[in-house]
């Protein structure tokens, strides 16, 4: 058994889609019409052939209260792998990315969260 999708509840999928690509660096890998939304996932370009991340409308009535709950107690809703915390942190402040916690070492791993600008907060990680 193996991970091959995982999603990210997004407030706009345009808006998602270009944060996921043109400041995060993935790719778009799958994009399909379904009514009013799109199946519409990006992947590593690392690993385009790995686990994609969906990025999934979160119009459910539970999505919105979700998401804000997380966010208000400072919860990223997922994490994201990067080779150096610091310089990814770097990167991405220059690029307008907002932060909520900055590079901070836990034991043998270093973390840092960023606010995804759809409603979530997003935590990158290295595990040295």
């Amino acid at each position: 058994m193996r991970i091959n999708l995982c999603s990210v509840l997004v407030d706009d999928q345009d808006k998602a889609l270009r944060f996921y690509t043109e400041v995060l660096g993935f790719v778009k890998k799958t994009e399909v019409p379904l009514g009013e939304d799109r199946w519409l996932t990006v992947v590593s370009p690392d690993d385009p052939d790995g686990t994609e991340l969906v990025l999934e409308p979160d119009g459910h009535p539970a999505a919105k209260p979700f998401k804000q709950a997380l966010v208000d107690d400072g919860i990223p809703y997922t994490s994201f792998a990067v080779d150096d915390v610091r310089a990814e942190f770097k990167r991405l402040r220059e690029l307008g990315v907002r932060f909520t916690q900055e590079p901070v070492e836990m034991g043998r791993v270093t973390v840092a969260v960023f606010d995804d600008t759809c409603g979530n907060l997003i935590q990158i990680a290295h595990q040295g």
